[in-house]
């Protein structure tokens, strides 16, 4: 998994700023700040007659009318469609419910879709305008901190299937993120801990000194600390830019993004989605993660604790439900990294360093064990 070097961290900023992905023809900039939700964010966009702002039942009375304002200077009509929120809704009826709308509004192929959520409402989304006469454009602005960070960034779309999460989908890159930090304002304390586990992760994968920031910073970024969080979420995407730029469709380097997705995705699918939010159940997979890095002796048992501790500290689950080892190894059979069904791994070693790799059968079973209820 060779790669080019990470981009050094930039200061913290208090102002707005913005992050670029480069993928030739299909570049885009990652906006970040405070009251991006006004019309000139929105210029040199994709221009339409037709616009279409797709949030859930619990954001779009909070921000549609807002981004609503926002584009009416950039297309002639803006129509909007409430989900019902919930990863339990990531799926096919929800996903119509888009394409319904759309077909009853005589939307063309140049129609604009707005993503107005968190990590479900962009992914089934970006999804929507994958397919929709074959493709239109889409802009994510996402308002979890989950979506700002992780999903909204890197073109992956996708609906869950009761066999799999984010088994069916397509590589889709939106036009443009906005990633407004005031409407973290309103983001539930748990959601706001779930997003902090994607934050967590890019310092074990790639950042040993982000990891150290993290550390010294998480009561600050707990108590949403405007700063801190402008940092937090920049230097998230300032890694996954670089990651997503090198391997956008995930053949290599892309795939220790899912640091803990594999241990996690099994939990989210084993208990049913929504029971656990996905960075609770990638925080504990991370933990889980961690401790087969050091099992496999990629990283020394201090350095274990010292991510397990972290995860603790923001309060995240780090002992996962008792689905017994044989349901867990049958559902992470299913994910997307498994190959010939051998499971593939994200594992650690060196700290600020990873890559994907199989493991004993006995020595999963032995983290599974360590590390549920």
């Amino acid at each position: 998994m060779a790669s080019t070097p990470l981009p050094p961290a930039s200061a913290p900023t208090s102002g707005n700023t913005q992050v670029s992905i480069d993928l030739g023809d299909r570049s885009y900039d990652i906006l970040i700040g405070g009251g991006l939700l006004v019309a000139d964010t929105f210029a040199g966009l994709p221009k339409s007659s037709k616009a279409l702002i797709v949030t859930n039942t619990t954001v779009g009375p909070l921000y549609t009318a807002k981004l609503r304002a926002a584009l009416v200077p950039h297309h002639k009509t803006v129509l909007d469609v409430e989900l019902p929120d919930g990863e339990q809704y990531k799926d096919w009826p929800a996903l119509n419910q888009i394409f319904t709308r759309l077909l009853e509004e005589a939307a063309d192929r140049k129609t604009v879709l707005y993503a107005l959520g968190g990590g479900v409402v962009g992914d089934m989304t970006g999804f929507a305008a994958a397919c929709y006469m074959r493709g239109v454009p889409f802009v994510q602005v996402p308002t979890t901190l989950l979506a700002q960070v992780d999903s909204s960034v890197g073109g992956k779309t996708a609906i869950n299937h009761p066999a799999g999460k984010n088994m069916i989908g397509a590589f889709y890159q939106p036009q443009r993120v906005i990633c407004d930090l005031d409407t973290l304002d309103t983001l539930p304390q748990r959601e706001l801990l779930a997003g902090l586990a994607e934050v967590i992760k890019y310092g074990p994968i790639a950042d040993a000194e982000f990891l150290s920031w993290l550390e010294a910073n998480m009561d600050k970024l707990l108590a949403r600390d405007r700063a801190s969080l402008m940092h937090a979420v920049k230097r998230s995407c300032e890694i996954k830019a670089w990651v997503v730029g090198q391997d956008e469709k995930e053949s290599g380097l892309r795939a220790i993004l899912n640091y803990g997705h594999t241990f996690g995705h099994a939990i989210e699918a084993g208990m049913g989605y929504g029971a656990w939010l996905h960075g609770e159940a990638v925080g504990c997979g991370m933990v889980m993660a961690t401790d087969l890095s050091a099992r496999l002796g990629l990283i020394d048992k201090a350095t274990a604790q010292r991510i397990r501790t972290l995860i603790e500290r923001t309060g995240l689950p780090v002992k996962g439900p008792d689905l017994g080892p044989d349901r867990y190894i049958e559902l992470m059979q299913v994910d997307k990294k498994a190959e010939g069904g051998e499971i593939k791994f994200v594992v650690v070693g060196p700290l600020g360093q990873a890559t994907t790799r199989s493991a004993p059968d006995a020595l999963v079973r032995d983290v599974i064990a360590a590390h549920t209820r």
